[in-house]
């Protein structure tokens, strides 16, 4: 794993593949501990705890204990950062969205 992502940075910490993965399954599948978590992925436990607290501090994660064991959850209202920030570049994706669609349309009507 490289850098750790400062507690506040949601970009560095959407930046890693695995820590992608960890908020995907916690989006689709809800609230889950850290062995549930660890299931699939081909790292250690420790590992996942460090992406889980750099989740965390991002504010994109949050934890509480039950018991024994540490429950995480998905935080969604940071990634409404990411979200509007990506927003931003839509105009550029409808324009070319808009061309690909005349270059079809364009192409359909010389076959006819």
């Amino acid at each position: 794993m490289r850098a750790e992502a400062p507690a506040e940075d949601v970009y560095l910490a959407i930046a890693d593949p695995t820590r992608r993965a960890l908020l995907l399954r916690l989006a689709e599948e809800g609230e889950r501990s850290v062995n549930e978590l660890l299931e699939p992925l081909p790292i250690s436990q420790p590992a996942v705890s460090k992406h889980l607290r750099i989740l965390r501090e991002a504010g994109l994660a949050r934890s509480r204990k039950q018991g024994r064991r540490r429950l995480y959850a998905i935080e969604p209202a940071r990634l409404r950062q990411v979200f509007d920030w990506v927003a931003h570049f839509e105009r550029f994706w409808d324009a070319k969205l808009d061309a690909l669609g005349d270059y079809l349309d364009t192409k359909a009507a010389r076959r006819n």
